[in-house]
């Protein structure tokens, strides 16, 4: 191939001939676009960890932004976009709910937007957290436009918000001349969003497939004039096979024709990046899949995307010939330092709201006679989810009595570690409370979530599969290998799927292949890890009924055996983290203290091999855990070194 058949198309995008999924037109103007994107910041806006009371050099959009500006300058065109989870999650999203929003104030993370002047935005689940209502407010203080074509009016196929966006923009072209291109853009977020917020969305709205929705508008995207498409899609990534109604099909919509990037984002994790590498269709030098380039950046604003887009026009219209995604975090791992420093203007216009979220989170709501760290939750009873058990049964019993249907059955409780190391991805991801005074601050790290209590009615063969389902977190042991083996199933299972139930005693035989997988769907049928399960120290009768306290989304996402509409008694309006908050008051004031010691009603069923076992799990590496985990292990433990993440590495012995 000839030289001049080759076209220099910029510094970041060098297009050879025939490699491009479009068909080639050569044409006389050539331009770049770039695209930064933000995803799932859930409002951690500043650099600061309200839970801690701390600064932090790991997450916080004011240093984000100033990544942002820096991958603007360096650039002719640029846009800037959102895909969604930004006005629910940290304490400042806790502080405009509770209080901002009804002085009449915007909500901190658009005010922020717009100072930053975003391109577009969308929805991802958690915005429908807080309701419609409110979201159809803070949309209406966006400067820009916000948007979801996926969820619809109840009974009907009309969007509930703008499912698309067509802008025209002026760019330069290589030449310096100016150009008008029309840029499309079309948003998702998971079709279970109607699922998981049913309380807020039930009667109001229906979910349609991500990938149907995308094939229906993305011609008439083009049918307009859109000379690109840009999907923002708060949908995760999958290997698995395309099925209607999958909740994540980012890489799925890379076979959609006519979409030429993809900003996804909804599974926290990073993409470009090596734990892709071995997926079908990825580039990771380039950050595409099947050619289209499509980016994920992370979490809490710790990484922005940047997409990089190489243009030419033929006959007047403009096309996507090439392109290339890439990460930039805000926090070095390896050298264990920032990149960048806070962006002072976006800085400034935060810190009113941060002075008043650190008031909101250190209002006093009791004593605690005892610790409640996170660094064992996965592995043995822990406190974190013992409190939140111990509120969420007090309330359900206390609701029971007025309702004579429910009276007499057993009231058991459901809690999961929402804070145990991330998805193995933040050894600093712990719930820490010390003992003594406790604040709302103290709340919001033991129950992350403004979920709403809901009450399920079980029976005890149900009540067995739930913790089934749970005890997926857990790899199989191999008795007959002294080879280490890793305990926890990071890939396959997420902790906040780790339900713990309280009221209950069991134990998880673990030599057994798991019976269900991540998703609680049946994989060994003939496989059984609850053991011992009894009630008031009797085995548990199959048919025997409970009511479990759980949340919203466990009850409502009918995963879970024994969960989903048939199984609702009672769903309160009251959110699980203030029903906690109320609880740790009121034993406060009667007792004088809390006491969120675990009852040890669970534990992995000792484990008996000829051959002596190298079982390990990973946790934080800090010297807190290091001494919390030598004064409270329920089993020989003993600290084997750290991962390439920082996790710090123990052995444990399960053999007692």
């Amino acid at each position: 191939m000839e030289r001049r058949r080759f076209i220099q198309l910029g510094a970041s995008a060098m297009l050879v001939l025939g490699t491009s999924r479009y068909v080639w037109a050569l044409g006389d103007n050539k331009a770049q676009l770039r695209i930064i994107a933000t995803t799932d910041v859930h409002s951690f806006l500043t650099d600061f960890d309200y839970y801690k009371d701390a600064p932090t050099e790991k997450f916080g959009f004011t240093r984000a932004a100033s990544l942002i500006e820096q991958a603007r300058k360096e650039v002719s065109n640029s846009i800037l976009v959102d895909n969604g989870d930004l006005i629910q999650g940290n304490p400042i999203a806790d502080y405009q709910a509770a209080v901002g929003a009804k002085q009449g104030k915007p909500h901190p993370a658009i005010q922020v937007y717009n100072a930053m002047k975003y391109d577009m935005g969308t929805l991802g689940n958690h915005e429908f957290n807080y309701g419609l209502d409110y979201l159809n407010e803070v949309i209406k203080q966006a400067d820009y436009p916000i948007i979801n074509a996926n969820v619809v009016k109840i009974g009907t196929n009309e969007p509930m918000f703008r499912p698309y966006v067509i802008q025209e923009k002026d760019i330069l072209d290589q030449a310096g001349n100016k150009q008008k291109i029309k840029i499309a853009y079309i948003g998702f977020t998971p079709p279970q969003v109607t699922v998981w917020d049913k309380a807020n969305l039930a009667g109001k709205a229906e979910s349609r497939d991500i990938i149907k929705t995308a094939q229906k508008y993305i011609p008439m995207l083009k049918g307009k004039g859109a000379d690109i498409v840009i999907a923002l899609a708060h949908t995760g990534p999958s290997d698995e096979p395309y099925h209607e109604g999958m909740e994540n099909a980012a890489f799925h919509l890379a076979d959609v024709k006519g979409i030429d990037a993809v900003i996804f984002g909804h599974s926290h994790r990073l993409f470009p990046n090596k734990e892709f590498e071995k997926s079908a269709n990825t580039d990771i030098a380039k950050g595409t899949v099947k050619n289209v380039p499509e980016s994920m950046a992370g979490y809490w604003a710790n990484n922005i995307s940047v997409i990089d887009l190489a243009l030419v026009e033929k006959n007047g219209k403009w096309m996507v010939v090439d392109g290339s995604a890439a990460l930039r975090p805000i926090y070095d791992v390896t050298a264990k330092k920032a990149t960048v420093e806070n962006h002072e203007k976006i800085t400034a216009l935060l810190q009113p709201v941060h002075e008043a979220t650190r008031k909101f989170v250190a209002q006093p709501i009791g004593q605690a006679n005892d610790n409640m760290y996170s660094y064992l939750a996965l592995v043995q009873d822990d406190p974190t989810i013992q409190i939140v058990n111990q509120a969420q049964k007090a309330y359900t019993e206390n609701v029971v009595k007025n309702l004579p249907e429910l009276a007499g059955l057993p009231v058991l409780s459901a809690g999961a570690p929402f804070k145990a190391g991330g998805r193995k991805n933040d050894p600093t991801g712990f719930t820490e409370v010390d003992k003594g005074r406790l604040t709302f601050r103290n709340a919001s790290d033991l129950y992350l979530y403004p979920n709403t209590l809901v009450v399920l009615k079980v029976n005890g063969a149900e009540l067995k599969e739930w913790l089934e389902c749970s005890a997926g977190m857990f790899k199989q042991i191999d008795i007959n290998s002294d080879k280490p083996q890793f305990l926890l199933d990071w890939e396959g299972f997420r902790t906040y799927n780790y339900d713990v139930i309280d009221g209950v005693s069991y134990q998880f035989d673990i030599t057994q292949p798991a019976r269900y997988d991540g998703e609680c769907k049946l994989i060994n049928k003939n496989a059984n890890r609850v053991v011992n399960l009894t009630f008031n120290g009797k085995p548990v009768d199959p048919k025997a009924e409970f009511l479990i306290a759980t949340n919203n989304y466990r009850a409502y996402g009918n995963k879970f055996p024994g969960t989903g509409d048939a199984h609702i008694v009672f769903a309160s309006p009251d959110e699980n983290r203030q029903i906690l908050a109320n609880y740790i008051s009121a034993e406060s004031k009667s007792k004088g203290e809390v006491t969120p010691t675990a009852d040890k009603n669970w534990r992995i069923a000792p484990i008996h091999s000829k051959v002596k076992l190298d079982i390990r799990f990973e946790t934080s590496p800090t010297e807190k855990a290091a001494a919390f985990i030598k004064q409270n292990a329920q089993y020989p433990m003993q600290l084997v070194g750290k991962d390439e993440i920082g996790f710090a590495v123990y052995q444990i012995d399960l053999s007692k």
